[in-house]
């Protein structure tokens, strides 16, 4: 346990929320790159929603603007694989999808022909939620591609990843 974890005794309990395990991808223009997410969340039945929580400071919050189209790609839990590819982040150009197959959504959005499901969105609205950006899409489609068992994420602490 960690001193700040002692001091706030809350931060295990807070970090025992269960969460998936996500890849976002997004195209802008010519460009397209993936991103590791944890926090994602159906918010809405109607119209069906989506949370997702991006940290204040990714250049890739830019993109995800009001109506702009992006995939939430639902990993399978044995798709470790994908964490190690995506967790260490891409910087602007560079190239995300190398030596992974993949898809196109209607939008033209990179979808993982091997995640369990994908969703393609509809970006509606973004606010700023403490050191993150909420981000609230709109599902336009998707499905399930594999069978399996969505990856689950429990974390020690609350505050921290």
């Amino acid at each position: 346990m960690s001193e700040t974890d002692r001091v706030k005794p809350w931060a295990a309990a807070l970090g025992r929320i269960p969460s998936g395990m996500f890849i976002i991808t997004v195209r802008h223009g010519d460009d397209e790159t993936g991103m590791l997410a944890s926090w994602v969340q159906q918010c809405s039945f109607d119209p069906p929603q989506v949370s997702i929580a991006v940290r204040h400071g990714r250049w890739l919050a830019g993109w995800l603007t009001e109506g702009a189209a992006l995939v939430v790609n639902i990993l399978d839990d044995t798709q470790t694989d994908m964490i190690v590819h995506f967790g260490r982040g891409f910087a602007p150009g560079e190239a995300a999808f190398n030596e992974l197959e993949v898809e196109r959504s209607e939008s033209n959005t990179a979808v993982l022909s091997d995640a369990l499901a994908f969703l393609e969105c509809r970006v509606q609205s973004s606010v700023s939620a403490g050191d993150h950006d909420l981000c609230i899409a709109r599902v336009v489609g998707g499905r399930v591609l594999n069978e399996g068992h969505s990856m689950v994420h429990i974390r020690k602490s609350g505050l921290h990843y």
